[in-house]
């Protein structure tokens, strides 16, 4: 693996900060709770698989702080520390699931549970990295001999536990064949921009940026064949959460006749919702959108900034997990994935 944005040094987790990419890279250090909280809050560390991982050894961290073997109030410290991850990022189901995996583990009442706890946060991980090495195969199995592909955000090392989603399928065919890969720049935080090309410049494979205005002109041209994404949340029918501008690649996808693959582990399938109308849809500060000068109080310029929006199943080609490929899921249904 070329690039690591999460890495557990013994006694604490290392996050590299991806704000400060490319120009920078600088790794922090956190040692409780807290400070895991605030680094997915503030994007240090981004991507639903990568936020459950950090919320994974967030748990931990909060069990080496508050663990007694003398006294059992440490179980409700743990539980608050918990709490405070879940709220850290609202949209990205893999928080949950992974929060979930730690609370099992504090739930079978182990007399030394601290052992117990960094296997499963250490098990997260690495199976998430065995996990994204098996969808780029299975992905890059579908793009045989396929020109161009386009992504969007960021969906690599950076945003999951190693190798990638989407990203880790473009690695995957790129050691297989030529393929001319482009990638949309995603504002406003610029993921595709700052960290997508990065991460692949790291790899040696060759990426064209393009502005996110100009999709739609490069699927006119016939330079590309698939859009490939991932995903922070997929209802039971296939409906599809991901960064903001995601939707609109569909749209304009299905106009010009190109493909559009959705890569994820199972783990970001939520069964519980029955289509994307119930995936709550994080909104961000206006500052990440607005020029210093509209922030005063009585500006009558404000900023609309969702996170994510949702791509209907109708509008999804293939959707890639761990457990399997499943081509038209509107029609075929993903049922098959549990």
């Amino acid at each position: 693996m070329t690039v690591q944005s999460l890495l557990w040094t013994g006694n604490a987790l290392s996050v590299l900060d991806q704000r400060k990419l490319p120009e920078q890279v600088v790794y922090d250090e956190y040692i409780d709770a807290a400070g895991v909280t605030e680094a997915i809050v503030s994007m240090r560390v981004r991507g639903a698989p990568a936020i459950g991982i950090a919320a994974a050894f967030g748990v931990v961290l909060s069990a080496y702080q508050h663990y007694s073997e003398t006294s059992d109030d440490w179980r409700q410290k743990v539980a608050a520390d918990i709490e405070m991850l879940a709220k850290s990022r609202p949209t990205a189901v893999n928080l949950f699931w992974a929060l979930d995996r730690m609370q099992a583990v504090l739930s079978q009442q182990i007399v030394h549970p601290l052992p117990a706890l960094l296997a499963c946060a250490q098990k997260i991980h690495a199976d998430d990295i065995a996990d994204n090495h098996k969808m780029g195969e299975l992905g890059a199995d579908i793009l045989a001999g396929v020109k161009g592909v386009m992504t969007h955000c960021n969906t690599g090392a950076l945003a999951t536990g190693g190798y990638g989603t989407a990203l880790g399928v473009i690695r995957s065919i790129s050691q297989r064949q030529s393929v001319k890969v482009y990638a949309g720049e995603t504002r406003p935080w610029l993921q595709g921009a700052r960290l997508t090309v990065w991460e692949l410049a790291q790899d040696g494979i060759s990426v064209s940026l393009i502005a996110d205005s100009a999709a739609a002109w490069l699927m006119k041209s016939g330079a590309i064949d698939w859009v490939i994404v991932g995903a922070d949340r997929i209802a039971a029918n296939g409906d599809t959460a991901n960064k903001i501008g995601t939707y609109s690649l569909a749209v304009l996808a299905r106009h010009h006749g190109v493909k559009v693959m959705v890569v994820a582990p199972t783990a970001t399938i939520d069964w519980s919702i029955d289509n994307g109308g119930a995936i709550e849809i994080e909104q961000r500060q206006q500052s990440e959108l607005l020029p210093a000068c509209y922030l005063k109080e009585d500006s009558l310029v404000s900023a609309w900034n969702p996170v994510f929006d949702v791509t209907p199943v109708e509008l999804i080609s293939a959707i890639v997990t761990e457990r399997g490929v499943v081509l038209n899921p509107s029609a075929q249904g993903i049922r098959g994935l549990q």
